[in-house]
């Protein structure tokens, strides 16, 4: 049996295009345009890189793209005062800042700063309070594009038995709260869990995002179950640079009815989502519709 490939790349672009629908109804009929600040410290390439992408992508959906490149030894009364401003800006519905900041500067005390209705990346512990107690919540953008997936993927996910490894705050634990949402039936699991084949090997899903390379080996399957990579891992092999998920995709491959690709699968949607969660945020800024599909 060959696993079916779950192009991510695809749904993403169908995700923006939805957006962008939206984003043109919202100023055809309320005169309104979705902004999204975007907070850069330093001069990281990767981040320089993610952050062009973000605002091309912004602006190709038709919202405002706003970016602030701040230096590496900004202060953080100088930064908070920039959060602050965007905070009271009304033509600024979404706000992030680009992670890792310099190490003088914390990263909590930043999205504790960040207005939660206005918290497009959903790290806020409001956002995450909201989401555990079922309330309306901006969601974190990975977990969000995942749940997407499975949901195009499968349909219905209400009785399955699912299972997270990885109980992080930005992927793994929000990640279990939409599957139960979902009606799932979760466990949440991680490198310390015992029998941790035997746990996964009886899972109808299977989160992959704890972070290691290839950890999760095709014998850990279940026939026919639905995978989803998250892992983001560079390996060096045959003397070659090469990106690979956290399962061994080709073993997997030949076990699962469904795999995200590594490259090619979550990481598109990860974009797709902070877009789709800045035109929800610009809804209940003002009172308007959500759209649909664009959300848990």
């Amino acid at each position: 049996m060959a696993a079916d490939i779950i192009d991510g790349k695809a749904f993403a672009a169908s995700v923006r295009e939805k957006v962008a629908e939206h984003v043109a109804r919202l100023k055809e009929e309320n005169g309104i345009t979705a902004g999204l600040a975007v907070i850069l410290v330093g001069e990281d390439p990767a981040s320089e890189v993610y952050v062009r992408n973000k605002g091309k992508q912004t602006l190709e959906v038709g919202m405002n793209s706003f970016e602030h490149k701040l230096p590496a030894d900004v202060s953080e009364e100088e930064l908070f005062a920039l959060v602050d401003k965007l905070n009271a800006d009304p033509a600024v519905h979404g706000i992030l800042c680009q992670f890792p900041v310099p190490d003088h500067l914390d990263e909590r005390a930043i999205v504790a700063r960040i207005d939660p209705a206005k918290d497009v990346d959903g790290l806020s512990v409001v956002n995450a309070g909201r989401l555990a107690s079922g309330q309306k919540a901006l969601i974190s953008c990975t977990p969000l594009g995942c749940l997407m997936l499975l949901r195009d993927k499968l349909g219905s996910l209400s009785g399955l038995d699912a299972v997270v490894i990885g109980r992080s705050n930005l992927v793994g634990k929000p990640m279990a709260q939409l599957l139960l949402g979902d009606s799932c039936t979760v466990t949440m699991a991680h490198s310390r869990t015992k029998d941790l084949k035997e746990v996964v090997g009886r899972a109808d899903i299977v989160i992959a995002a704890v972070g290691r390379p290839e950890m999760v080996p095709g014998d850990w399957i279940k026939e026919g179950a639905t995978v989803i990579d998250v892992g983001i891992n560079r390996i060096e092999r045959d003397g070659k640079r090469k990106l690979v998920g956290d399962v061994d995709f080709a073993s997997v491959s030949a076990r699962a009815g469904a795999v995200t690709p590594v490259p090619g699968g979550v990481g598109p949607m990860t974009i797709a989502c902070l877009l789709a969660n800045t035109v929800t945020a610009c809804c209940r800024a003002h009172g308007l519709a959500e759209p649909e599909g664009l959300t848990a």
